[in-house]
């Protein structure tokens, strides 16, 4: 008995460019409720995304990309990413991530009434995600 096809097709879509485009046959990801994996026929599925790592399950081994904020539509045999921001572990700017996590700390200490912590928050673990990559 032939085995049945494992794989789906993913997408990762950011505002200025297809980030990824192919077969999977797992991705792991994190949303606003808790970490997420899921393989073809996942039962539908529209969810936040949260910043995190993405881990794409491909026929030539794993993939692993920084996201940022969005959404994720998964359909039995397409799961599609809107994404804000969307990198590959090359792309990321250690220095530049770092920078931005002491100004997010720095906000966060402040205790100003000026300071937006949930948007300080949100930058620190962009961040983080950033600088958990680049590890």
């Amino acid at each position: 008995m032939a085995e049945e096809n494992k794989y789906f097709q993913l997408e990762i879509i950011t505002p200025d460019r297809v980030f990824y485009k192919g077969e999977a046959s797992m991705v792991e990801f994190t949303s606003v409720e808790g970490e997420l994996g899921v393989y073809k026929h996942h039962i539908p599925l529209t969810t936040v995304l949260a910043p995190g790592i993405v881990t794409i399950t491909e026929p030539a081994g794993k993939k692993e990309a920084a996201v940022h904020a969005g959404f994720v539509q998964v359909l039995g045999e397409k799961v599609t990413f809107l994404a804000e921001i969307a990198e590959w572990p090359e792309e990321i700017d250690v220095s530049r991530a770092q920078a931005a996590k002491a100004r997010a700390e720095e906000r966060l200490r402040s205790h100003s009434a000026e300071v937006d912590v949930a948007r300080a928050e949100i930058a620190l673990k962009k961040a983080l995600v950033r600088l958990d990559m680049k590890h």
